[in-house]
């Protein structure tokens, strides 16, 4: 029974619960919603939009309907709390709606129809409105005649076509022209005729609907680079005048490129020296541009330490330092050093943390990487060269697993070829051990025979040098729509570079982006919020080609002298989609001893697994032994042949799909003087078609691939392994299995998720 002190608390506890369970109360409730001054607007209906993008159309009124505040809070939150926090309300404001007609009709005339007309209509839905806009866009105004005047010897007629985006019969888009006009006089500038006009003239007959239009593309004079003043925002700069001076191409006497601009700009911040950077030109008259280079200083030095624990690497601290103008100049140098397992030996197995079991007490010693990088941008005195020295060392351990030490460094001189085109010239010495049981190194490097084994257990240097030229021509880094992107690279490694692996090895890889159609309702390629553009069609292509040769030997033991990270593989989300990551090539299969239990030998006597030497007998073809338990690991081929076409189209605002077929051979045999080139195809290969989705998000496109794989029937080598003397060792077996993974059409679909195209 309550006591009567305590119903007066009981009464306003409840009242207040009934109040704050109770909705919000809306503007006006109790009026017809259309009556209210500001309804809650539900829902906004476009009506009768055909020829240009509905959601950049939305995106220009003002009236916008209630919705979710991101697509998470859509999919977990807004269907059954419409609180603040997951749901934007939106009211209607009748004086910007009048406004919004004037919108529309606007964003059509710039596109061509202009004599679109926009009707309002606003109507009740549950406790809100729905606003429609009925567009009657009728027929555009085109354009019937193009004249592009240009100087021939300055442009050539290719040019014009791609920059000159308007075509005959075309509407008359004027945010199309006046892009193509920049894209003229930006194409003049780079040229060097900085103050180049281009005039646009258009007739229009507004009762035919047509008009001529006319491009004339004036060079005036070529400009040059005059005087570069630096002016210094900082009361006591620490960075020196001929620092700033460095990072620039601009230079005094050259022509004035707005190539030389962007690039004088972009080194200034990548030199991390500087807050801000701004390269400016004053309006000149003469030809000679005298160039006003703004800067101010960033803090250029910048310590880090931080330390935690974990179940399973204990204690652990980590550190980096970095100083951007190391004795001037720009030099850069970081250090950063992380040391793990720290009091493993002490409280090993204590409260959450793990137990190491293994006896080897090397497990319990403590874990670290340390690296020292060193940058010193504009090499010799030239802004396009740039020269690197790292030198890096750990020691890495997996208790029961491996030990992997090792200590290198590398050398790097890069030069800026063009505009996002580098070379650079590479060596590289690493040397490393890794102390582990064979069945290690055939899990995890697919090496299973015991040369290759036992070469990698002990130290040995891996040293090649390397000359790699790189272009990144593509419009966008994360969702490419037009250009290319390449790479090409040539490796040596011998005793002459201080390596115990003799090899030469080549690769190329090239990634061709081209539009195959064009949506009149956007402008450019990027939408006017932060994704990309899904509203186009894009047709890319990507081509792989690698080879590694070793030195001497003969085919058969090709693989024992290629270390396993310069072997090819392919398969996986930006390779063959239609395999896991590294299934297509040659493969090996393991399984488990006692699953050879119930097998024959290869004369038809019970298999005997308790030793080594009568368990490589057993054949694993026979007893009940079923595909699933074999596990395929792979082996890396000696050269690779990988080609893709992906069709990407829009599906609707920021998602988009592909239809793609990617194809690839992964050779067993390197090619060799007087042999067939056809021996580059002879190995694994497989063509697999596909679709998916991307969803355009901030962080670029997060993809949804299916691959279909034909999974044929192939012989392929297995291994097990067997326990001598406390010792664990990697047994073949003579007979191979006629590995058939078979399955049903759904079974070989396999899925793949990353974020990112796939080229």
């Amino acid at each position: 029974m309550l006591r009567p002190l305590q119903l007066p608390a009981l009464a306003i506890l409840l009242a207040g619960a009934l109040v704050l369970s109770s909705p919000a109360p809306l503007h006006g409730q109790g009026k017809d919603p259309v009556t209210r001054e500001d309804p809650e607007v539900k829902s906004l209906v476009l009506r009768g939009v055909n020829s240009v993008n509905k959601d950049e159309l939305k995106r220009s009124v003002y009236t916008t309907a209630s919705s979710c505040r991101n697509l998470l809070a859509q999919a977990f939150f807004c269907w059954w709390n419409k609180s603040g926090a997951f749901y934007q309300r939106r009211y209607l404001d009748r004086e910007e709606l009048s406004r919004d007609v004037l919108r529309l009709r606007v964003f059509y005339w710039k596109r061509g129809w202009r004599n679109a007309t926009v009707d309002t209509a606003v109507t009740a839905n549950h406790d809100g409105v729905t606003v429609t806009f009925a567009v009657h866009e009728g027929d555009p105004t085109r354009i019937v005649k193009q004249v592009v005047l240009y100087d021939s010897t300055l442009l050539t007629p290719k040019k014009v076509r791609q920059l000159v985006s308007t075509r005959a019969r075309d509407p008359l888009d004027l945010l199309e022209i006046d892009s193509s006009r920049v894209l003229l006089q930006n194409e003049m500038w780079e040229k060097g005729y900085a103050d180049a006009i281009v005039d646009t003239a258009l007739v229009v007959d507004t009762a035919r609907k047509v008009a001529d239009l006319t491009y004339r593309v004036i060079p005036n004079r070529r400009t040059t680079v005059g005087t570069i003043t630096i002016l210094r925002r900082d009361t006591t700069p620490e960075v020196s005048t001929q620092v700033v001076l460095n990072s620039l191409t601009l230079l005094p006497g050259k022509i004035y490129r707005r190539s030389d601009v962007l690039r004088s700009q972009r080194n200034l911040y990548e030199s991390n020296l500087f807050r801000s950077a701004i390269v400016r030109v004053p309006q000149q008259p003469d030809t000679v541009k005298d160039v006003i280079v703004d800067v101010t200083e960033a803090d250029l030095r910048d310590a880090r330490i931080a330390a935690g624990f974990n179940s399973v690497d204990y204690f652990s601290v980590e550190g980096r330092i970095s100083h951007h103008n190391l004795l001037g100049g720009a030099r850069r140098l970081d250090l950063s050093g992380i040391v793990g397992n720290l009091g493993a030996a002490t409280i090993n197995g204590a409260s959450f943390f793990r137990r190491i079991r293994d006896p080897d007490p090397a497990f319990k010693r403590p874990t670290w990487q340390a690296s020292i990088d060193f940058r010193q941008p504009a090499f010799l005195q030239r802004p396009e060269n740039s020269f690197g020295l790292s030198a890096f060392a750990h020691r890495r351990a997996v208790p029961s697993v491996f030990i992997d030490q090792g200590w290198g460094g590398s050398a790097t001189l890069t030069r800026s070829l063009a505009e996002r085109v580098q070379a650079s010239l590479n060596y590289r010495l690493e040397a490393t051990k890794v102390t582990a049981g064979d069945a290690y190194f055939c899990v995890n490097f697919g090496v299973c025979d015991p040369t290759t084994t036992s070469t990698l257990r002990a130290m040995r240097r891996l040293s090649p040098l390397a000359v790699v030229w790189n272009a990144s021509r593509a419009d966008e880094p994360l969702s490419p729509t037009k250009g290319y992107n390449g790479r090409v690279e040539l490796e040596h490694s011998s005793q002459a570079t201080l390596s115990h692996f003799n090899y030469n090895r080549a690769f190329a890889e090239l990634a061709v982006y081209k539009r195959v159609g064009r949506d009149r309702g956007s402008r450019g390629w990027l939408s006017q919020s932060v994704s990309p553009n899904v509203r186009n069609w894009i047709l890319a292509g990507h081509l792989r080609l690698g080879i590694v040769r070793p030195f001497g030997g003969t085919d058969a033991g090709d693989a024992l002298v290629i270390h396993p990270r310069k072997r090819f593989y392919a398969g996986g989300a930006q390779s063959v989609r239609g395999y896991g990551e590294n299934q297509l090539g040659p493969r090996i299969l393991t399984i488990a001893p006692e699953q050879l239990a119930h097998a024959l030998t290869t004369s038809g006597a019970p298999c005997d697994t308790t030793s080594a030497a009568s368990i490589a007998l057993c054949d694993p073809n026979t007893g009940d032994i079923t595909n699933s338990q074999f596990l395929p690991r792979p082996l890396g081929g000696t050269s690779v042949i990988e080609g893709s076409v992906e069709l990407r189209f829009p599906i609707w605002r920021k998602l988009g799909g592909a239809a793609f077929v990617d194809a690839a051979v992964v050779g067993k045999n390197a090619l060799r003087p007087g042999s067939d080139i056809g021996r580059l195809a002879s190995g694994a290969a497989a063509v697999t078609p596909g679709f998916g989705v991307r969803y355009y998000s901030l962080v670029g496109p997060i993809r949804v691939d299916l691959g279909f794989n034909p999974r044929r029937t192939e012989p392929l080598r297995v291994v097990t392994e067997a326990t001598a003397g406390g010792v664990r060792r990697i047994v073949p077996l003579t007979t191979p299995r006629t590995f058939d993974p078979g399955g049903s059409v759904f079974s070989r679909m396999v899925l793949h998720l990353s974020i990112g195209q796939a080229f």
